[in-house]
């Protein structure tokens, strides 16, 4: 297992640049919910690959490198998870957008 114990998130310009890319790709298909959809897919599926491959054969091997793992998970944030929309959001979302106080028709009709 590799170790490094100097690793700061902060530090890294190339994590940053990819966080800016993936911004930029989100604004670009603001609107499009099935372009933001199969963004969203893609981060969990490199999240998956990530944490399944590389990640879990770096987990440490040792007493001292689990406690600085731990300690960083805790001071850092946690966990990282990618949380999936629940249906009942989803519909929740979809009955406001379709409710006849903002259905543009019905008051049309009214």
């Amino acid at each position: 297992m590799k170790h490094d114990t100097d690793f700061d998130s902060k530090q890294q310009p190339e994590l940053q640049a990819i966080a800016n890319t993936i911004r930029a790709l989100a604004e670009k298909r603001q609107g499009n919910s099935l372009a933001l959809l199969a963004l969203l897919r893609t981060l969990e599926q490199l999240h998956r690959e990530i944490q399944e491959g590389v990640f879990q054969a770096s987990l440490p091997d040792n007493r001292q490198a689990l406690y600085a793992l731990l300690k960083d998970i805790e001071e850092e944030g946690g966990w990282p998870y990618i949380d999936r929309m629940k249906l009942r959001s989803l519909l929740v979302n979809l009955s406001d957008t379709f409710s006849p106080t903002n259905n543009p028709e019905s008051e049309q009709q009214a």
